[in-house]
């Protein structure tokens, strides 16, 4: 067996201070949070004292357990070499994983600030360069060069902003922080098999802290499933070849779901009296019923042909609505946002020449800040509405509890918070 090889550890003093809040924290084999639910805890201060040489000597236990865990999962030593020799820890991504954000933002103040006429523009400029690229991969997987364009666009502005932080770095410092020391564990071996394939050395194996890499963000789990080498050059690279960005991208969505000749939605006007309570991701049923129903479309052209058609009312019963099908879901798979997937449908259409959203959104409305999300799930629990544990996030829980609370009261079943609706619900 081979000695376990010692990192050559970079500890400037802010590293040293997050790395003693990360260890009065807790060490690497405790429960890992989800990653949809953030920890609300904030950092603990340091102590007045602390000793860099115990600092360094766990997290450098830490890298040489996990060495020899990659070692026994058939990582080679010259790859072992280069991702460990001289990692380091980032306590700067420490502090944005727990950050915890006090503001929201509404969908249409998201599409103000995504789908902007620069964006939409720029996406039209990209979609010509890569006009070549785009419709091989739309050919071979089905995926509209449009959509595939507006994805690259949503995630790294178009290749000009992918982050330039060391990946295996940002993997090793949250696996050793311990609050998702699993899924850290687990990406940071699939970033070192994508450095062990040959598909990208250590140095230019860069992206957000948070892991995600390359032009359209794809955690390493995701490119060893997805990433394709299009240009057949014998590497998956997401990073400067655009013919494996794009499809690599498409591939992604290819088997997420995504109907070939279907769109991602479309605006919809929805019939006199109909129940928002049935829009809902649980309903789903084809066009023909809905248009049975009165349903329309926005534009007066015929709905598109889904199965499984949902409605979506991202804004409540005052704000527009959408009939959505696989393809929105698909888009789901990449970014689990609706506010993510909405606005990569509409980019992708308006850089098409498409309309953008024709009714109003409700921007009167201003949106919970997380403590009135908080304050919001708790007093429906208190009223026997159940929305699960309070946590400052819209989840199906808490869309249901407000759901049952709003039928209960004679309002519309949108399930959309409001500050109207949460001083009723505090009224006694």
């Amino acid at each position: 067996m081979h000695q376990a090889h010692c990192p050559s550890l970079h500890f400037p003093r802010l590293a040293l201070m997050a790395l003693a809040v990360a260890l009065l924290g807790g060490c690497a084999s405790a429960p890992a949070t989800a990653p949809s639910q953030p920890s609300t805890a904030l950092p603990t201060p340091m102590p007045a004292a602390v000793d860099d040489a115990e600092l360094r000597k766990r997290f450098a236990q830490w890298v040489a357990d996990f060495r020899a865990t990659a070692r026994a999962g058939g990582i080679g030593e010259a790859t072992l070499r280069s991702a460990f020799d001289s990692v380091q820890y980032l306590p700067r991504v420490i502090e944005l994983d727990r950050v915890q954000p006090e503001l929201t933002r509404t969908v249409w103040d998201y599409l103000d600030r995504t789908v902007t006429p620069q964006r939409v523009a720029a996406g039209q400029d990209k979609l010509l360069q890569v006009r070549n690229e785009a419709e091989a991969a739309a050919s071979r997987y089905g995926v509209p060069p449009s959509i595939v364009v507006a994805i690259w666009g949503m995630e790294s502005n178009y290749g000009s902003n992918y982050g330039s932080t060391p990946t295996i770095d940002a993997l090793a410092t949250l696996g050793f922080e311990g609050r998702r020391a699993d899924w850290a564990r687990a990406e940071l071996l699939a970033a070192l098999k994508i450095v062990d394939n040959g598909d990208i050395d250590r140095e230019h194996l860069v992206g957000s802290w948070a892991g995600a890499m390359g032009q359209t963000q794809f955690l390493p789990s995701n490119f060893l499933a997805y990433a394709v080498d299009a240009d057949g050059d014998g590497r998956r690279d997401i990073w400067g070849s655009m013919a494996d960005v794009m499809a690599s991208t498409a591939n992604f969505l290819s088997r997420a779901g995504w109907q070939a000749d279907k769109p991602w939605g479309v605006e919809v006007r929805l019939p006199t009296g109909f129940d928002y309570g049935r829009a809902d991701t649980a309903v789903r049923q084809s066009t023909a019923q809905w248009a049975g129903e009165g349903l329309r479309s926005a534009d007066g052209q015929p709905l598109p042909e889904f199965a499984d058609g949902t409605i979506l009312l991202p804004a409540g019963a005052r704000g527009p609505a959408f009939l959505v099908g696989s393809n929105f879901r698909a888009i789901l798979r990449y970014n689990n946002s609706t506010s993510y997937a909405l606005a990569v449908g509409l980019l992708a259409q308006r850089m098409t020449g498409g309309p953008d959203v024709q009714s109003p959104w409700p921007r009167d409305l201003a949106a919970l800040t997380r403590s009135q999300l908080i304050e919001l799930q708790t007093a429906l629990n208190q009223r026997g509405f159940a929305s699960g544990a309070p946590d400052g996030v819209m989840g199906p829980a808490t869309r249901d509890g407000l759901r049952r609370y709003q039928r209960s009261v004679g309002l519309p079943a949108d399930g959309y918070p409001s500050a109207e609706l949460l001083q009723r619900l505090q009224q006694r």
